[in-house]
C-alpha cells in the first residue's frame, strides 16, 4: 500500500513497456516490509532535463532508476558522478543526497560481469567483443576491462561513439589493447549485445551467427523476450548464454545498497520477482 510515508524510487526511460525493474523491486520491497516502490516513468527525450530537476525537488524522493534513452545524458545533469560511471560515460543510478544534490553511478557493466562470472566463465585475460557503446555498453565494457581482459573490440553503427569508448578505455587501462570498427565475431571467447536490435520483431542480429564459435560465451541486454533470436540462434550452436534480466538480477543488490535498503542475492530476488514477458 503506497502511503504519505512512502518512499519513491523514479524509473525513468522511454518506452515503459518493456520496463522490469518495477516486477523485481516492488515485489521485494514488499517481502522485506520496506515502505517503498519503484514507479515507471516515460520520459521523451526533449523532456528529461526538466522533468529530472523537477523529480529533484520531491522531498519523498530517494532517487531514480535510469534506462534508454537517458544514460549518457544523466551524466551531464548529475552534481557529481562516481568512476565507473565517468568511464562508462552513463549514469543508471541516481541518488538524492541529503543536501539535495544528486549522485550519478553506474550498474550495468558490474550486473553483467558477475552474471558471467557466476555461470564459471573467466573474463581476465580473455578476448570480447562489444557490440553497442551507448550507456549499457559502455558500462559493460568499463567493468569488463576492470576484469583484467586481454582484448576488448568495441563496435556502434556510429564509429564515433566507439572511438570515444576506446579513448576512455585507454586513458584508464594503458594495457588493454582496444579496437573498434568491427563486429566480426570470429575468434572471441565473449561476445556482448549491448544495442536495441532484438528488441522489435524482424530485427537483424547483431552478429553473424556463422562466426560465432560454439565455445563462445553470448550474452545479451534486450529483455523483451527471455530468449532472444540471437540467444536461440547462439543455443543452437551450442554456445552458453546469458539473458538479459541476468545482469538485472546481478546489479539489483549494488542498487539496493546504494539507495540504502540493505541488500538480497539473485535467487532471493528471483524468488518473488512476478515478470512476465
Amino acid at each position: 500500500m503506497i502511503s504519505g510515508k512512502t518512499t519513491l524510487i523514479a524509473h525513468l526511460g522511454y518506452p515503459t513497456e518493456a520496463f522490469k525493474a518495477p516486477m523485481i523491486y516492488n515485489p521485494w520491497f514488499d517481502r522485506q516490509g520496506i515502505d517503498a516502490v519503484v514507479v515507471p516513468m516515460g520520459v521523451k527525450p526533449g523532456d528529461y532535463p526538466t522533468m529530472l530537476a523537477a523529480l529533484a525537488r520531491l522531498t519523498n524522493l530517494r532517487g531514480a532508476l535510469v534506462t534508454m534513452p537517458h544514460k549518457v545524458t544523466t551524466l551531464s545533469l548529475v552534481d557529481e558522478a562516481t568512476t565507473t560511471a565517468r568511464i562508462a560515460g552513463a549514469c543508471n543510478a541516481i541518488l538524492k543526497c541529503p543536501d539535495g544534490s544528486l549522485l550519478g553511478d553506474q550498474f550495468d557493466g558490474a550486473g553483467f560481469v558477475r552474471g558471467v562470472e557466476r555461470k564459471g566463465r573467466r573474463l581476465k585475460g580473455a578476448r570480447v567483443l562489444v557490440a553497442g557503446c551507448g550507456g549499457v555498453g559502455s558500462a559493460i565494457a568499463a567493468s569488463i576491462a576492470a576484469t583484467g581482459a586481454a582484448e576488448l573490440a568495441l563496435f556502434d553503427m556510429h564509429d564515433a561513439s566507439a572511438r570515444a569508448l576506446a579513448a576512455r578505455l585507454r586513458e584508464h587501462y594503458p594495457k588493454l589493447a582496444v579496437s573498434t570498427g568491427s563486429n566480426d565475431a570470429n575468434g572471441f571467447d565473449v561476445v556482448v549485445n549491448a544495442t536495441p536490435m532484438g528488441m522489435k520483431e524482424g530485427d537483424p542480429l547483431p552478429f553473424d551467427i556463422a562466426r560465432i564459435d560454439a565455445k563462445t560465451f553470448v550474452g545479451e541486454v534486450v529483455m523483451k523476450a527471455e530468449y532472444t533470436p540471437l540467444l536461440r540462434a547462439a543455443k543452437a550452436k551450442g554456445c552458453e548464454v546469458q539473458v538479459g534480466t541476468d545482469m538485472l538480477f546481478e546489479m539489483i543488490p549494488a542498487y539496493l545498497e546504494f539507495f540504502g535498503f540493505g541488500t538480497a542475492t539473485p535467487d532471493e530476488l528471483r524468488a518473488v520477482a512476478q515478470i512476465k514477458y
